[in-house]
């Protein structure tokens, strides 16, 4: 690799998403979160994301993580504090870490030089990255980096991870889609989760979902079958174009050697997550709706 662009950068980015998103699938992350005394499934989930940004309400979790319904994350926020502080699930949220990246990756692999190596790598692509306007990023990025390699290999895919998603969601709000709107129009390219699956994640019913289907039909990015018009399909290609463009900082930083090698390094680790079933794979494509 001679050049970086923000679209080739995209690549190393979905190599080393992995790393982090696994935390949300694995058995160890409602299990040690059930151990403090939260709920699984959302809750744990809720609470494990926000905690960076402390015991924040339920407007500012919903207005962070975007395709929510806002009333699913009021059943458990501001709930989730009174159960356990934002330490404490942080606390727990890397003894998750550490116990899904042990047991799927190997204590080989967590003690491996490319461990070590990667870690330094991501840390030093992060060092680029902007807080203004990304609170998922910067609630991450006040926190310690972990001592352990792999822990910090996962810190700063969390890091990396949340400061594009942040970038991802001003390029929303800028295409005036809404939070829902935005599932929608991603569903239907085949490229993200299923519209079941995102639906009973998301806390979204058929008819907010038929609902916002329609509203995209009156701004001409639907047709009546549901599919993607040629205004749509563009509209998702130039999101995705600029939000490539707002998470470039850090692997431009790191330069196209840097951005190759970390992508030689976590490719293995990524792989080694997906066989042993970490990642929901089985809820992506087209699917259908509820």
């Amino acid at each position: 690799m001679t050049s970086l662009t923000p679209h080739a950068s995209r690549r190393c980015y979905n190599t080393l998403n992995p790393l982090h998103s696994a935390i949300y699938s694995v058995p160890e992350h409602d299990a040690q979160f059930g151990a403090l005394g939260l709920e699984g499934g959302s809750m744990a989930y809720f609470a494990g994301r926000a905690a960076p940004m402390g015991a924040v309400g339920a407007g500012v979790v919903a207005a962070a993580f975007y395709n929510f319904n806002p009333v699913l994350v009021a059943r458990s926020i501001p709930r989730a504090w009174e159960i356990a502080s934002p330490q404490q699930v942080l606390d727990a949220r890397l003894r998750i870490t550490d116990a899904y990246l042990t047991r799927l990756l190997g204590a080989d692999a967590i003690a491996s030089p490319q461990m070590a190596e990667a870690a330094q790598l991501a840390l030093r692509a992060a060092e680029a990255c902007g807080r203004p306007g990304r609170p998922l990023y910067a609630g991450n990025a006040d926190l310690p980096v972990p001592r352990a390699p792999h822990l910090a290999l996962w810190h700063a895919a969390t890091l990396l991870r949340e400061h594009r998603g942040d970038g991802h969601l001003a390029v929303l709000v800028a295409a005036e889609l809404d939070g829902l709107e935005s599932l929608v129009t991603h569903t239907v390219t085949g490229k993200g989760f299923t519209p079941h699956f995102v639906q009973a994640t998301r806390g979204w019913s058929q008819q907010e979902w038929e609902d916002a289907e329609e509203r995209l039909r009156d701004r001409d990015l639907l047709d009546k079958e549901g599919e993607p018009t040629e205004r749509g399909v563009q509209l998702r290609r130039t999101i995705e174009e600029d939000t490539d463009r707002l998470g470039f900082a850090p692997y431009e930083h790191l330069g196209a050697e840097g951005v190759q090698r970390l992508a030689e390094l976590v490719a293995p680790f990524g792989q080694a997550l997906l066989a042993g079933g970490a990642l929901p794979v089985r809820h992506m494509g087209r699917g259908k709706a509820a």
